[in-house]
């Protein structure tokens, strides 16, 4: 009889696994410091990427955030990208109660 196969993964952190905290130890001059990074061949200000979820990114969170320099992702399977406008589907959710929030009234 043969043994199962394991594989071993790489442990992943999410935001509670983490905490960063100032260092007492080391100064760091800001002007010192470089933020950016490149993604292919674009360039970004800012090192952080707004999550493709309807609930953090739409369309003009999208523009704004790219006007300061960071990347933000639109879901395309959310519904940002599925309704022509989204605002009164977006109100349905929001109006929902607890136990509606699973059973949309009507597809659109």
């Amino acid at each position: 009889m043969s043994q199962p196969q394991f594989k071993e993964m790489r442990r992943a952190y999410g935001f509670d696994d983490v905490a960063i905290v100032p260092g007492g130890r080391s100064t760091i001059n800001p002007d010192l410091v470089e933020l950016s990074f490149r993604l292919g061949h674009l360039d970004f200000q800012l090192p952080f990427v707004a999550a493709a979820m309807d609930g953090v990114v739409d369309v003009g969170v999208a523009v704004e955030f790219s006007k300061f320099g960071g990347l933000a992702v639109l879901n395309l399977e959310g519904v940002q990208t599925r309704y022509d406008d989204p605002a009164p589907v977006l109100e349905e959710l929001a109006a929902a109660g607890r136990d509606d929030v699973t059973a949309p009234s009507s597809p659109r």
